[in-house]
């Protein structure tokens, strides 16, 4: 065992992901053990490489193993800035120490959480018709019209999955020139998130049209994210309450105004997946504000992750971790499936860039619906490094970029 070895670098790398990048954490130690982990700057939070770079020299020299010591060092070095993109880079460090230490030890990730609850664990198809909606280019066949809609939801269930989530969209009269509703991220240019009636039969039709693609059996979920303020999610649950939901997903600042939806709504609400750190997510779960809590085990540390389930298992509340990175995040995230007895469900894209096989060692098993749970060391998989140089990174990319998308 090599869990006493000391770690020698602290890189940050990257790569073209068509509209957005893929980063990643290299922790190597001076026994050649080489830990690995992935996290996100595109989705809102610029910054966290830099971050991550200057932690680095508080890490180098430090045991690989002591991954907790070393989270509370970062932690008291950064605590008068604490959260936002720094949180994330603490993630991302620690991610990569579990990895690190797994491989020293010669084992799965999951034996470092507790060991696997679990062999399989049952997902969702994450942005169905969304990424063939707001990024044709990358993901085929393209969706134009809600003849598309339809047909990407037999595409799932003839695949074998039990669930798939999507998002808001308008149509013309025809059901055609489909576009996304997403003003929470800036598109469109409507910063007061008033839900008016054309949304509201929009999205109706939108959904409607998934149904009869899935047909009876598979769970749908819808995802509200910031689109929207209390008045309006209420609007979208009162035009929705008839139809057959397995949750509707509501970002919200205000654990007070998600728990009064909670107690108005015909479905289950999930929520929280932005949050970071058991002090943000405890007033939600004081309030009793969400059926589902999600916890982005990334931006978390899926080490810190656990310790925020367990949080939420005391409050009689499931969790579902939020995963719409890359292969290797989908490993990461299942490694705390696995591991945390109050799961739901797992998130997970199934839409892929035609290079994303190139470049992890390994990528998720997918057997009717379930990922299968690998026996190897660490998460299971790592980054291809002469993959990620062939596709380097693009400078405008992510949810940053949306607003020159409008222009």
């Amino acid at each position: 065992m090599k869990v006493d070895s000391k770690i020698t670098a602290v890189e940050t790398l990257s790569c073209d992901a068509g509209w957005r990048n893929y980063h990643f954490v290299k922790v190597t130690t001076a026994d050649g053990i080489v830990g690995w982990s992935e996290f996100d700057e595109g989705f809102g939070a610029p910054g966290v490489g830099a971050v991550i770079q200057r932690l680095a020299a508080r890490v180098v020299g430090r045991t690989v193993g002591e991954h907790e010591r070393i989270y509370a060092d970062l932690y008291c070095a950064t605590r008068p800035a604490a959260g936002g993109v720094v949180a994330l880079g603490l993630g991302a460090i620690e991610n990569a120490l579990l990895d690190a230490k797994a491989k020293a030890l010669g084992v799965p990730c999951y034996e470092l959480l507790g060991g696997k609850v679990r062999d399989r664990i049952r997902v969702y198809w994450s942005h169905c018709a969304t990424w063939r909606i707001n990024h044709p280019t990358y993901y085929q066949p393209a969706i134009t019209d809600l003849d598309g809609v339809v047909a990407i939801g037999r595409e799932v269930r003839e695949k074998g999955f039990t669930g798939c989530k999507t998002n808001i969209f308008t149509y013309d009269a025809q059901g055609r020139n489909v576009s996304g509703w997403r003003p929470g991220f800036g598109v469109p240019d409507f910063p007061e998130l008033n839900v008016e009636r054309h949304v509201l039969r929009n999205l109706r039709r939108h959904l409607e049209a998934l149904r009869e693609g899935i047909g009876p059996d598979v769970d749908l979920l819808l995802d509200l994210n910031f689109n929207a303020k209390t008045e309006g999610y209420l609007k979208i649950l009162r035009e929705i309450a008839d139809l057959d939901m397995f949750w509707v997903e509501i970002d919200s600042y205000s654990p007070e105004a998600l728990g009064y939806i909670r107690r108005q709504s015909p479905h289950p609400i999930s929520s929280c997946e932005t949050l970071l750190g058991i002090g943000e997510f405890l007033p939600y779960f004081r309030e009793q504000a969400m059926d589902v809590a999600i916890i982005d085990t990334p931006w978390n540390g899926v080490w810190q992750s656990m310790k925020i389930a367990h949080l939420a298992e005391a409050h009689e509340v499931n969790v579902a971790p939020h995963n719409f990175y890359g292969h290797l995040c989908t490993m990461m995230n299942a490694h705390f499936s696995a591991a945390v007895p109050n799961l739901r469900i797992m998130e997970t894209d199934i839409d892929r860039l035609p290079w994303d096989h190139e470049l992890f060692t390994h990528v998720p098993e997918f057997v009717d619906g379930h990922l299968v749970m690998p026996d190897r060391p660490g998460w299971g998989t790592e980054p291809v490094e002469e993959a990620l140089a062939a596709h380097p990174p693009k400078g405008q990319t992510g949810l940053l970029n949306y607003g020159s998308a409008k222009k």
